[in-house]
């Protein structure tokens, strides 16, 4: 019972406290999308509700939130204002060129600032992509959100956000700063992958356009489109006297099944279809079409699991596999039962060779089985790196050294650098050719010589290729077509370049070092204590000479651990995970959320550094 004075119903809640901090001016060299041409200030944005997406379109993570954001979008149009800003870490994703692509590619329907020196994400303190911001009404900065999975608390705040400042006459209604683009007519629209089909023609997977196309032999004439060309989720006929039924949902990887048909990797939609291309029909094979969470089960019935941003597929012994960018596994489809399982990885981001359960991946993204048969090629393109997984479950890195180090350098496997690549072919004399997409290159590595070398340049956005006889067709992804080249004999010669991430590292001094990732359950939310603890915290580093003590899991968000004073670069990797449920007594079914962020802090072992590193894992109250 409570003694406080009768509440009017109907009068806008008190505000919470919040500290008063003036949201930094919003600053990118690269100009602004999305907008006509105009650029904008904060001050231009007074009276909206304005949510900062810092992302960079390499990262599945960042994706994700794209699509989180579309509902609230919808939703808050006239209140809401999203702007991206654009961050890149690849040398590729600061070129002004590819970060409109990348605005196209992926659907994105609010203004975007291109920030390619990082000076908005400085001013801001951001540390990981993807980083949501909320700045009410009248410029203050409300809220900060690292990781996914947060646009439930964000429209919560928004929704409280509304009822206060209507209440003192500081919101202001109406139609946003986004212009949509002029349309471009082209027959692909950033295709993803292709395959032949035995007829000879192609299969192409029109990401952008959700839908799949074939093309004649020769690569260009259009035959069919399959799908309606909207986003969806929907089985029926690919096309039904011109009126598409079927709906997919920016398709990726495809892989031909002994019966003929198609396995198509359905990614946002987080499933894996079935086109048969003799009938037409397009059947859903494996996903809920919602995302994977941590605590969701990783096997199981196939259309009661949920996946995670499928990129690529590849049948590999009596198994599709599944390259699962969005929690960098490999997963497996067993046609035979109708069963999914995690094959290898453990969600953690990073390159960890060994046994499949042990691995880790960093967001795969394209899988090729070799000449033999007896190995399965992995595109794993965060990591700049071509790697591979035996029949007896061994993972092995051929070329890449992990999340922080790429470039285009040809030679020893040792030394060799990629840029992100998302794609890898087996060439028939048991070497691969690797899609270098952020070189805009395509490379070949052979195992039996060690050497990498370089087959064509000058390609733009190479995503996928396919074998055809003695020449390869490759998907030109941001030139929307395919590219037929014969293999020459000696690899074309390029200057080498290597880089490093753009992400300034951290100083932080030798010996002990307290770790603490902050979390705090959104409002109206609580930790979930019923089963135990509901936190989790995963600490490693690259290399792992790097720390003396503190490495491995554990249950507490707060921990020492130890630096050697020998070795003074490194990265650290921090895993955390917490779970919160709706914090209301009357409710017996609380809706619970789980909350997870990976990050790679790269730092400088130095006797005037910090020796304390504080994360944020979920949005607190400025």
């Amino acid at each position: 019972m409570n003694d406080a004075a009768p509440v009017n119903a109907d009068a806008a809640p008190a505000p919470r406290s919040r500290a008063r901090v003036r949201a930094p001016e919003l600053v990118g060299k690269g100009g602004w999308l999305n907008t006509g041409d105009t650029s904008y200030t904060l001050a231009d944005l007074r009276g909206r509700i304005v949510v900062l997406d810092f992302w960079t379109f390499c990262c599945i993570n960042c994706l994700h939130v794209l699509d989180e954001l579309r509902e609230l979008e919808e939703r808050h149009r006239d209140t809401v204002v999203i702007i991206g800003v654009h961050s890149p870490k690849f040398v590729h994703e600061a070129e002004h060129g590819a970060v409109v692509d990348a605005v196209e590619r992926y659907g994105v329907e609010h203004p975007v600032l291109d920030d390619p020196e990082l000076a908005t994400w400085k001013q801001y303190a951001v540390r990981a992509w993807p980083t949501l911001v909320v700045i009410d009404p009248e410029g203050y900065v409300v809220a900060q959100h690292a990781g996914e999975g947060h646009a439930h608390a964000i429209e919560a705040l928004v929704e409280e956000l509304e009822a206060e400042h209507e209440a003192k006459g500081t919101l202001r209604r109406g139609d946003g700063p986004y212009v949509a683009p002029e349309p471009v007519a082209t027959d692909l629209r950033f295709p993803g992958k292709a395959l032949r089909l035995p007829s000879g023609s192609f299969l192409v997977s029109d990401t952008t356009r959700h839908a799949l196309v074939e093309l004649a032999a020769d690569g260009e004439t259009v035959l069919r489109r399959i799908g309606s060309g909207e986003r969806g989720f929907v089985d029926g006929a690919g096309a039904d006297g011109g009126q598409a039924r079927a709906r997919f949902n920016e398709p990726q990887g495809l892989a031909l099944l002994p019966d003929g048909s198609v396995v198509v990797a359905d990614t946002v939609n987080h499933a894996l279809r079935r086109f048969d291309p003799r009938s037409g029909e397009v059947t859903t094979l494996a996903g809920t079409g919602a995302q994977w969470w941590q605590g969701s089960p990783t096997s199981g019935p196939a259309r009661e699991v949920a996946l995670s941003s499928p990129w690529d597929v590849a049948v590999f012994g009596d198994r599709v596999w599944i390259a699962m960018a969005g929690v960098h596994q490999l997963w497996t489809y067993d046609p035979a039962t109708e069963t999914v399982a995690v094959a290898a990885g453990t969600t953690n981001e990073g390159l960890v060779d060994g046994p499949a359960a042990e691995a880790w991946f960093a967001q795969p993204s394209g899988l090729a089985v070799s000449a033999d048969g007896e190995r399965l090629w992995i595109a794993d393109a965060e990591s700049s790196a071509v790697r591979w997984i035996d029949r007896e479950g061994i993972v092995r890195t051929a070329v890449g050294t992990g999340l922080f180090d790429f470039g285009h350098r040809d030679g020893d496997a040792g030394q060799a650098l990629f840029q992100h690549p998302l794609g890898v072919t087996a060439l028939p004399d048991g070497s691969v050719a690797v899609s270098d997409t952020y070189n805009h290159a395509l490379r070949r590595f052979d195992p039996a010589s060690g050497q990498v070398t370089t087959l064509a340049t000058d390609l733009r956005e190479p995503s996928a290729a396919v074998l055809d006889g003695d020449e390869v067709v490759v998907v030109e992804s941001a030139r929307h077509r395919l590219t037929r080249l014969r293999l020459p004999e000696e690899a074309v010669r390029v200057e080498a370049v290597a880089h490093r991430t753009r992400r300034e590292a951290t100083e932080v001094a030798p010996g002990k070092l307290q770790l603490d990732v902050v979390f705090e359950a959104p409002a109206g939310q609580k930790l979930d204590t019923r089963y135990g603890p509901s936190t989790r915290l995963l600490v490693s580093a690259t290399p792992p000479e790097l720390l003396v003590a503190g490495e491995g899991a554990g249950t507490d968000l707060a921990r020492v651990v130890e630096l050697n004073p020998a070795v003074t670069e490194g990265v650290l990797h921090v895993s955390a995970m917490a779970a919160s449920c709706d914090d209301d007594p009357a409710n017996d079914y609380p809706a619970c959320h789980v909350h997870q962020q990976d990050w790679g802090v790269p730092v400088v072992v130095s006797g005037g550094g910090a020796e304390r590193l504080a994360l944020v894992l979920a949005g607190l109250d400025a």
